[in-house]
């Protein structure tokens, strides 16, 4: 073998072991993002503490969110949890979520499956919580008109759909682009029957603007530190680096046969 050929030979052998190390590399960011995507929206919680202390007036004040409208159908105190799934379900999974956040839309790519397939069976009902973090950290109203937006969806009786839609069409954290009513209108085209005319009045009227600060209230007064806070039966379990749909899944599954 010629010397230029074992060296064309070499050089492709080279080639690959970067891509591969590439690949590993995207591999375990990925797992990463997956598994402990908390940890993401929280980094960036402490790093702008100073913003979120002077905005937090803004984000929660009555005078400047109007009144208080809870969602058709919300429940337990004050009304601020969207109920998903059935009220006989013996475990509850509790979200604390924000629309502009990444790390939920990574949790929900992750567990929707599951979730589905969880509440279809009976065996776990979901309480949603919507929360402005993000709208705090980088500044803007997306996640605040976001939350609205899935209220005035509930109310249409549409929210799990247009739950989905907001994450699955999730812009990038820095673009506030969910602040645009007519953005989050156009999304609801993507839900069977949610674009009526009630729906836009409830989106661009705010209706439900002051029930989410209250939800943001709810959730610093709860000593959370970043979104998603994922709860199964009051027990946060986002916080276990061993969690994993199928482990989510076991543990609903045990506790549905122990009746």
């Amino acid at each position: 073998m010629s010397e230029k050929n074992r060296e064309g030979k070499r050089t492709a052998r080279e080639r690959l072991a970067v891509e591969r190390e590439k690949q590993k590399a995207a591999d375990k960011r990925r797992r990463a993002l997956i598994v402990g995507a908390g940890v993401v929206c929280v980094l960036g919680l402490a790093a702008v503490i100073g913003v979120i202390a002077a905005n937090a007036g803004k984000e929660e004040g009555s005078g400047s969110a109007g009144p208080v409208v809870a969602p058709s159908g919300a429940q337990g105190k004050n009304g601020l949890a969207i109920p998903v799934g059935k009220e006989s379900a013996p475990s509850t999974l509790t979200v604390w979520e924000d629309f502009r956040c990444p790390a939920c839309k990574a949790f929900e790519s992750s567990y929707r499956p599951t979730l589905r397939e969880l509440t279809a069976a009976g065996q776990l009902k979901i309480e949603y919580r919507l929360v402005t973090l993000i709208d705090g950290n980088l500044g803007g109203t997306g996640s605040r008109t976001a939350a609205n937006a899935a209220a005035c969806a509930q109310d249409a009786g549409k929210f799990p759909a247009y739950h989905d839609v907001l994450y699955d069409n999730q812009p990038t954290e820095t673009d506030d682009a969910y602040a645009k009513d007519a953005k989050l209108i156009a999304l609801a085209g993507k839900v069977g029957g949610l674009d009526t005319a009630a729906f836009r009045t409830c989106v661009q009227d705010g209706t439900h603007n002051g029930w989410v600060a209250r939800s943001q209230q709810a959730f610093r007064s709860g000593g959370f530190s970043g979104t998603p806070t994922v709860l199964l039966n009051g027990k946060n379990i986002y916080q276990d680096r061993t969690m994993t749909p199928a482990k989510l899944k076991q543990l609903v599954q045990e506790a549905a046969a122990k009746g």
